[in-house]
């Protein structure tokens, strides 16, 4: 959205605040004036979207598939090693915003992307204003990955782009899979607190590919439900991928208790179960991604394959 907004509607948009419902019920009987008095660039239309990503999973495919020029500022969860997924120093070379209406509207983009799970009143706000907001959701297998990295790439204007990195996932799903007939390790994809990634979720559809059973999908968990250590010591995987901090870190003294779990001491008695560390920053998103952690299994598969 472009053009001058005048004093009093200026001041309004300055003061809405994310997640204010109340701020959201009074804009929206001032967002007929908002559209009229800050028409659209005309020009808009002759040159690629720009964009605002509010999404850490956007975040990381629009870097992939957009012009740089393009990405007007990408989310603060950019920049955090806890919570991107995506490079840190890759993510340094954009702005971020902190997703408020306000900072966003200053942006003036052609096109907001942000979660299925975002506040509703800041969404009608930024609709409200005349802004095109366009949601992501978590994706829950491989196709929905790749239908994913589509839609972004449309937003952006770049489809060429968006086939180019599905045929980079594709090649890496391939090189992913084990030779025939090579039997499924079972393994579990621990994350603090016992909570796992069980069946319809891309994390373990990315598992089977790559020649591992989940462990939670076939005990009917579903996303982020919980594994008791205890129903983990009763009937233990060949394999505890565990998605945390390195033990011994000055991360892991400052972790929570319950990312502790992941290296209880009843763990070190399962002889015959491994025990392996997986970024988390592998595991939440598709896109590009999903190469990397194709490549972390197979080296987790190799690595058991070659245990006596």
């Amino acid at each position: 959205m472009s053009g001058r907004i005048v004093p009093d509607f200026a001041l309004l948009c300055r003061r809405m605040e994310r997640g204010a419902v109340a701020l959201a019920l009074a804009l929206a009987l001032m967002l007929g004036g908002c559209a009229q008095v800050a028409p659209a660039d005309p020009q808009a239309t002759d040159r690629l979207p720009r964009i605002v990503s509010l999404n850490p999973c956007s975040d990381a495919i629009l870097a992939e598939v957009a012009d740089p020029a393009q990405i007007l500022a990408l989310s603060s969860y950019s920049r955090d090693p806890a919570q991107t997924s995506m490079d840190v120093a890759q993510a340094m070379r954009f702005a971020t915003t902190d997703g408020a209406v306000e900072s966003v509207l200053a942006l003036h983009p052609d096109v907001v992307v942000t979660s299925t799970y975002a506040d509703p009143p800041t969404l009608a706000a930024l609709r409200g204003l005349g802004l095109r907001v366009e949601t992501v959701g978590i994706a829950e297998s491989l196709d929905a990955a790749r239908a994913q990295v589509r839609s972004l790439a449309g937003w952006a204007g770049q489809p060429a782009r968006g086939a180019a990195l599905i045929a980079r996932i594709d090649r890496a799903v391939a090189a992913a899979a084990p030779p025939p007939g090579t039997a499924p390790i079972t393994a579990v994809l621990w994350e603090p607190g016992g909570l796992v990634p069980g069946q319809n979720t891309l994390a373990s559809d990315l598992m089977m590919r790559a020649g591992f059973a989940n462990f939670s999908a076939q005990r009917g968990l579903g996303q982020s439900e919980r594994l008791s250590l205890e129903r983990m010591l009763a009937d233990p995987p060949r394999v505890i991928m565990a998605v945390g901090t390195p033990r011994g870190t000055l991360a892991d003294q400052a972790a929570p208790q319950e990312d502790r779990l992941l290296f209880h001491p009843a763990l070190a008695a399962l002889r015959h179960t491994a025990r392996v560390p997986i970024s988390p920053n592998l595991i939440y998103c598709g896109g590009p991604t999903i190469p990397r952690f194709l490549n972390r299994m197979v080296a987790v598969r190799q690595e058991l394959e070659a245990m006596p």
